[in-house]
């Protein structure tokens, strides 16, 4: 568990196994979430690649964080089907970029890779905020995780800020018109449904909240 603002490699590593195991609980609900809207994978498609992703922590670089992020990454695009993958995968590619090299990183450097990852999300996907995707929940998660630490707030105060605004913007999915991804194709039928990607960025977000910081 995280002390301070540092988070450590074996935090990062903790931080994705609560994933794995988050996503394969909720599997049954995100999938379902997903068959109103979608192709009713989603839930399958997210346990399968973390589960991947659990399999394969001993072969990924041990101390590390970045080469850690980017294996999670790389797992991920190779064995999640659909959009999942390749948008999962590159956000935690991005995470990994300014974490090279590095066995412990500060929460300020996870915001900086968070931004990124987000950008890297929307130059894949197109999206823009109110489209009814997994943006709606990241991106005022970054921006209150940003403001928390301008404000100079305890790490754990500013990113459990963030998890809020996750989860408000995910339930503001609901009355959503989709405009990208399957969804789009049902147009004004695609209201009054909560957004599975929006829903698994929020469970992402969490998880590390619980394993950084819960006591």
């Amino acid at each position: 568990m995280s002390t301070a603002s540092r988070i450590s490699y074996d935090d990062v590593v903790a931080w994705v196994q609560l994933v794995a195991d988050r996503v394969r609980a909720e599997k049954t609900y995100l999938t379902e979430l997903d068959s109103a809207i979608g192709d009713a994978d989603h839930g399958i498609n997210m346990d399968r690649g973390f589960q991947a992703v659990q399999a394969k922590l001993p072969a990924l670089p041990v101390g590390d964080v970045g080469a850690f992020f980017k294996g999670v990454g790389m797992t991920l695009i190779s064995t999640v089907g659909g959009a999942s993958g390749p948008l999962y995968g590159t956000f935690f590619l991005q995470l990994g970029g300014g974490t090279a090299g590095k066995a412990e990183i500060e929460l300020s450097e996870f915001a900086t890779g968070l931004d990124a990852g987000i950008a890297g999300i929307q130059r894949l996907g197109k999206a823009e905020p109110g489209d009814k995707t997994m943006l709606d929940a990241l991106l005022p998660a970054r921006d209150a995780l940003r403001a928390g630490l301008d404000r100079g707030d305890a790490p754990a105060d500013a990113l459990s800020a963030a998890v809020a605004a996750a989860e408000q913007g995910m339930l503001a999915t609901i009355p959503l018109v989709a405009r990208k991804g399957r969804a789009s194709y049902l147009g004004e039928r695609s209201a009054g449904h909560q957004d599975p990607g929006a829903t698994s960025s929020h469970l992402l977000l969490k998880a590390a909240a619980d394993a950084w910081f819960q006591a």
